[in-house]
């Protein structure tokens, strides 16, 4: 049998292809935006060297009331960055209001952040889902979607413990039980 000198130059160069792609492949991320969202990222630690929430933040409620998330500082939290536009955020908000009912004793405040909505949007959302935590007005607050990583994708939610570590971080929905197991872990 004869090769030529064309058939050993496409297999050289067809086996450097496929090294640089076995090479790439493990730095690319094979989900996508809208994956991600289904399925969530999720971020969550044992205790010991945990990152610490950033509660330096005052937001106004509903009613225009100022909230400082720095006054939250030895409850157990759970902070959830929503719209109301977002089909994943309208799926959670049932299981953070009864989370909010049944975790009051020990503590647990809930907080809703809408990051893009008018106030009359948001106390109509909040009238129509029957929404009893404090939601509170994240539009044009940049600076807070950015420390808490909620400039992207929402939901994101956040859980942090009383002494102000963070138990877990959250992007894109995930399931009630998830959300139970986490605040469990925290009390």
């Amino acid at each position: 049998m004869h090769f030529s000198r064309t058939w050993w130059t496409n297999r050289w160069w067809s086996a450097v292809a496929v090294s640089a792609a076995i090479a790439a492949w493990p730095a690319c991320d094979r989900h996508t935006a809208f994956e991600r969202a289904a399925t969530g990222d999720v971020a969550t630690g044992a205790r010991g060297a945990q990152p610490v929430a950033n509660l330096g933040f005052v937001l106004k409620d509903v009613t225009g009331q100022d909230v400082r998330l720095a006054d939250l500082k030895g409850k157990p939290l759970l902070i959830n960055f929503w719209a109301t536009w977002c089909t994943p955020c309208k799926a959670e908000i049932p299981w953070f209001v009864e989370f909010a009912d049944r975790y009051k004793a020990q503590g647990l405040t809930v907080l809703g952040i809408s990051v893009d909505d008018p106030v009359d949007d948001i106390k109509a959302f909040a009238a129509e889902h029957k929404v009893t935590y404090p939601l509170l007005v994240g539009r044009d607050r940049s600076d807070v979607s950015r420390a808490y990583e909620a400039e992207d994708l929402i939901p994101v939610s956040w859980l942090v413990r009383a002494d102000g570590s963070v138990q877990a971080k959250v992007s894109g929905i995930h399931s009630r039980e998830w959300f139970e197991q986490q605040l469990l872990a925290m009390f």
